[in-house]
């Protein structure tokens, strides 16, 4: 027996098995995006949230954390954000949640993809909630899920607090004395300086990324940032030499300093030092052999691909999903805000609606079975449910 329901009645509920067409894993900016453009197609769908909220990625990080754009170029498609300036990370996370209200879209909040593995023709996804068949699934989770701290952590002096920037909320969190920051991308720069602000001596070590030319807050960005944002998504690409020459660093070494500068540091009296090589006698090293002594170690180290919960060949030797585009060759599987994905812009705000319409093209082209033929035909308790994104 079908049963209907709309995106809000769906709330955080699942029974044990049933069908859905196409399911997306991930709440977020990248799977709002593609709930969208699928709710727009007239598609059967759900959007899966780990989180107990939609935004709640957002929620938890750090308190001073601001978005590098004005919101014109944090908006998603379809719906304007009502901020003045440079967005907290507050209001982004309101933004996502009331956009998916706003749509009715259909997102299941505080239930978690465990396992995705095939059957048949189609897919069987293990959630916190029970089972769901699927001949379609976008995975939008993004590419790094998994915080990465050395192995040669574990030999620092206990009485270090250590913290990975996913942990990190306020100043205090540090201990008494000095601070060590690792990374020196945009979220160890800008921890750097809420640490030394805050009194304490702060180092902060690690390879220069490089940085914009520009300050974000300045006039000068009004004419400068449109074109930056047009290099991201239209020039930075896999179709130009330029952009599959930019891919790799930008896959290796993250991304350029954005609002704070390298002056900034030095100013705010922050030591830069080179990255850390390992651990004597309890205190980390650097690559030119001096030794720190801080009282709290902060791992700006970033995040690793995590698909191990995947049951499916999609993982390449450098542990990235194999893809065309968000495309997987596993038919019926596709990605949505991997890094690069396509451009430059993939994982950021700004390139998700290039990506979400590019594979719209290619769902539509792989179209779900009817209901009745979908069903696994061993699964003879299962509820078969039509989900549509309406109210």
């Amino acid at each position: 027996m079908d049963q209907v329901f709309s995106g809000s009645e769906l709330g955080a509920e699942a029974t044990p098995a049933e069908y859905v067409p196409t399911v997306v894993i991930g709440g977020g900016q990248a799977g709002l995006v593609i709930g969208y453009h699928l709710q727009r197609a007239g598609e059967q769908f759900v959007i899966l949230e780990a989180n107990q909220r939609v935004g709640n990625s957002w929620r938890q990080r750090w308190d001073s954390l601001r978005l590098f754009s004005f919101p014109r170029y944090a908006n998603l498609p379809g719906w304007r954000m009502r901020q003045a300036g440079f967005p907290t990370k507050n209001e982004m996370a309101d933004y996502l949640e009331a956009y998916a209200e706003h749509f009715a879209l259909p997102v299941r909040t505080g239930v978690r993809s465990e396992r995705l593995a095939r059957h048949g023709d189609g897919f069987v996804l293990t959630t916190s909630s029970g089972e769901i068949y699927a001949d379609r699934v976008v995975i939008a989770t993004g590419g790094y899920l998994d915080p990465y701290v050395p192995t040669f952590a574990a030999e620092l002096d206990p009485d270090i607090r250590q913290l990975h920037s996913v942990q990190y909320r306020n100043p205090s969190q540090f201990a008494d004395g000095e601070v060590l920051i690792v990374g020196a991308g945009n979220s160890g720069a800008e921890i750097a300086l809420d640490a030394v602000r805050s009194g304490h001596r702060t180092w902060l070590a690690g390879r220069h990324p490089g940085q914009v030319p520009i300050r974000i807050e300045s006039r000068q960005a009004k004419y400068v940032v449109p074109l930056i944002m047009f290099m991201f998504r239209r020039v930075l690409t896999l179709n130009t030499p330029i952009g599959r020459k930019a891919r790799g660093p930008a896959l290796e070494h993250g991304n350029p300093l954005v609002r704070t500068k390298v002056e900034d540091l030095d100013a705010a009296g922050v030591s830069r030092v080179p990255r850390i090589a390992g651990i004597q006698e309890g205190k980390p090293v650097t690559t030119e052999g001096q030794t720190l002594d801080p009282r709290t170690v902060v791992w700006c180290t970033g995040f690793r691909p995590d698909y191990g919960w995947i049951e499916l060949p999609i993982v390449g030797a450098d542990g990235h999903p194999v893809h065309n585009r968000g495309v997987s060759p596993e038919a019926g599987l596709f990605f949505m805000g991997l890094e690069f994905q396509f451009s430059f812009a993939s994982a950021t705000i700004q390139g998700l609606d290039q990506d979400a319409r590019y594979l719209m093209r290619w769902l539509r082209n792989s179209p779900a079975k009817p209901h009745t033929d979908a069903a696994p035909s061993d699964a003879s308790n299962l509820d078969v449910v039509r989900i549509t994104g309406t109210r």
